[in-house]
């Protein structure tokens, strides 16, 4: 077990390299008083640091309470929960609703096209055949993967055909003729198949997780960690591992009801080589290629698992005067990054939970205790009004106001923060029957949430850390938070939830524990998996390769013209690298590599170059501020990815075979004054 500065557990398989999922700040620079140390954080705007000292860890504290609180979901109190929703009902009194959300539910097919515009392959249902993308990608999918994409298309198409030929009735449907019944099956059949043809011959012959580049053998799972401990395995893809587990539950059917609902296992994260990818590291480009995969993938998921889900259309939203309260997220950020450029939460979110960690993580019952409805009123606007004139005081406000606020913004978004299409996804979860694919799930949905509602809900879920580590003071466990904020989060105003009779305690457990999984793993839940990675690197390649010869012969006899040649380059390639960084050096750094060299390594090495007496100056660019090597980043630049931030523990020699046109980009950051 290993700790990080931001107070993160890690576990590791044996062997394994370990991992760091380091936190965001969320307190604005004009309001943070004091400084939390040299820890730069990963974000798009601030890569990780390549090196951070252990610190106390506040996973441990979650950790005790699950285990000392959470013995099963029918023990615990779901009070706080139901307390809430009349608060809730309180503060909206007899208000009209201006920001309603008109939710339209889709007619047949509607889902299917939507679901086929929204993984970029809608292409796939006109008469046209398929352009070369919608083929790119297709040859990248697993075979529950693709399996999922033609269902969709199956269900279009047979919609779409009946939208558009509605056939007069005739006699003979009433009085067949002999046969006629299976002619007719016949000619349909013909006609269903005609828009699968292109999918068909695109099918995998075989599974392409078993060929993943990013996969690497380990020990087995029974060794290097307790009993109490889980492997998680992000190599293989989560459609294919449920394809797996259905089949083994068939001949275990008890090993459901050995699972206890009320503990949250803890997960060794099955590591490879390559070094781990989280959200932030990617390329934006590579990033719209990951949201793509892993609609496809949970989709793949939620049919391997016989969980279907309605997703819900947003058809508009009435626009109102306000500047922050019941303002769309996007355009919330969209203003605030006139003021901040790159800003990825909004000021207003940023300031109110710095205020709520200045004052209010220790006040017994935060979040519990609803403050005064007429004042929350009141500062809501004067909010409106002073807080862009930046004469707002912060001081004045209590702190159960502020929490009331922070509850009452989410609230009054238009649409969710886990956005009208997904919200019945997540609450969806819950009837995974095994703990594991949950965590799979949320891994995936967090990832396809568009990039303000996922920042904005990790911004959110550390301030909900943060409160959890001072239960002893506050007396707010993870169950207490998470059975509070469930409701601002899973009953929109803009939703219509029907709950059937007799299901509202179900129905709302599940919303917590939801909530609890967000909150207790979201530094699993922010990573890349490893296999969706790796389809981003077969889907650039394949995209590289579609103007290449397809005569066998010639690319036979090419191959064997250049074997010697590319042998012994590819020997000299994996030997050394040649390190860019513009904005300290005019040309490169060459350094021979070793095998087991990793990207800390490399660090530490340009680093020491950088500063040792017999560098020439006159060879290094100007630059600001300090050269410490936490604030230097390795990136992974061109070749199969468009640009990946290497993690500190990455393999450099093994990465390199995987993408051997790869550059490698040195990049220095400022490190922030807090964290």
């Amino acid at each position: 077990m290993a700790h990080d500065q931001n107070g993160s557990t890690l576990k590791y398989v044996q062997g394994s390299v370990r991992t760091k999922i380091p936190r965001p700040a969320i307190c604005p620079q004009h309001l943070r008083r004091h400084s939390l140390g040299s820890f730069a954080p990963r974000s798009m705007s601030n890569p990780p640091a390549m090196s951070q000292a252990p610190g106390k860890h506040l996973q441990e504290q979650l950790s005790s309470d699950c285990s000392s609180s959470l013995d099963s979901l029918d023990n615990l109190s779901m009070d706080d929960y139901w307390t809430e929703v009349e608060n809730i009902k309180e503060s909206h009194g007899s208000e009209p609703d201006d920001n309603n959300v008109e939710v339209k539910t889709p007619e047949e097919g509607e889902l299917e096209a939507d679901w086929l515009q929204d993984a970029g392959l809608s292409t796939l249902i006109r008469e046209q055949s398929g352009d070369d993308d919608d083929i790119v990608l297709l040859s990248t999918l697993t075979r529950t993967q693709a399996a999922a994409v033609q269902r969709r298309v199956e269900t279009c198409t047979r919609s779409m055909r009946k939208k558009i030929k509605q056939p007069v009735r005739d006699v003979r449907d009433v009085f067949a003729a002999p046969n006629s019944t299976s002619r007719h099956l016949k000619q349909q059949d013909v006609s269903d198949t005609q828009a699968e043809q292109r999918l068909k011959y695109l099918l995998p012959e075989e599974d392409k997780s078993e060929a993943d580049p990013d996969r690497q053998e380990t020990s087995s799972p029974g060794q290097g960690y307790s009993s109490k401990e889980e492997l998680i395995n992000f190599d293989v893809s989560y459609s294919e591992q449920a394809t797996v587990w259905r089949k083994r539950i068939q001949d275990d059917k008890d090993a459901r009801k050995r699972k206890d609902e009320g503990s949250l296992p803890q997960y060794v994260i099955h590591k490879n080589k390559l070094g781990m990818t989280r959200m932030g590291d990617l390329s934006p480009a590579d990033m719209k290629k990951v949201h793509t995969l892993a609609l496809i993938e949970l989709t793949a998921l939620f049919d391997t698992l016989d969980i279907e889900v309605k997703r819900h259309k947003v058809v508009k939203v009435k626009a109102g005067d306000n500047r922050l309260f019941g303002v769309p997220l996007t355009q919330l950020i969209e203003n605030d990054q006139k003021i901040v450029p790159n800003i990825k939460v909004p000021l207003f979110l940023q300031e109110l939970l710095c205020c709520l960690e200045q004052k209010g993580l220790e006040t017994e019952g935060i979040l519990r205790i609803s403050g005064s409805v007429a004042r929350m009123k009141n500062l809501q606007k004067e909010l409106e009004e002073n807080f862009y004139q930046k004469t707002f005081d912060w001081e004045k406000v209590n702190q159960n106001d502020a929490a009331g606020l922070l509850k009452m913004f989410i609230r009054e978004m238009p649409h969710p923060l886990l956005t009208t299409e997904y919200l019945s996804a997540f609450a969806a979860v819950k009837n995974i029957t095994d703990h594991k694919q949950r965590l799979h799930a949320l891994n995936l949905l967090v990832l396809i949430l568009p990039e303000p509602n996922r920042c904005t809900l990790k911004c959110l879920l550390e301030f909900l850390c943060k409160v959890i580590g001072k239960e002893k003071k506050n007396r707010m466990n993870l169950w207490n938070v998470s059975t509070i904020i469930a409701p601002n989060l899973f009953m929109h105003k803009g939703i219509l939830n029907k709950i059937p009779d007799g299901k509202e305690k179900q129905q709302a457990e599940k919303a917590a524990d939801i909530v609890r999984m967000l909150t207790h793993y979201q530094d699993i839940l922010w990573i890349i998996p490893f296999f969706l990675v790796a389809q981003v690197r077969k889907l650039n390649e394949n995209s590289s390769k579609r103007y290449q010869f397809y005569d066998k012969r010639l690319k036979n006899l090419l191959r064997k013209i250049h074997t010697e040649k590319d042998k012994q380059e590819k020997q000299n390639t994996f030997n050394k690298i040649r390190i860019q960084a513009p904005q300290l050096l005019k040309d490169t750094l060459e350094v021979c590599l070793e095998r087991e060299m990793t990207t800390r390594n490399l660090v530490q090495h340009f680093h020491k170059h950088l500063h040792q007496d017999s560098w020439d100056p006159s060879n290094s660019c100007k630059c600001n501020g300090s050269t410490d090597s936490s604030e230097f980043y390795l990136y992974e630049v061109g070749g199969n990815i468009g640009e990946r931030c290497l993690d500190p523990d990455t393999h450099i020699f093994d990465l390199l075979k995987v993408n051997p046109q790869a550059e490698w980009i040195m990049k220095q950051h400022q490190k922030p004054k807090e964290s």
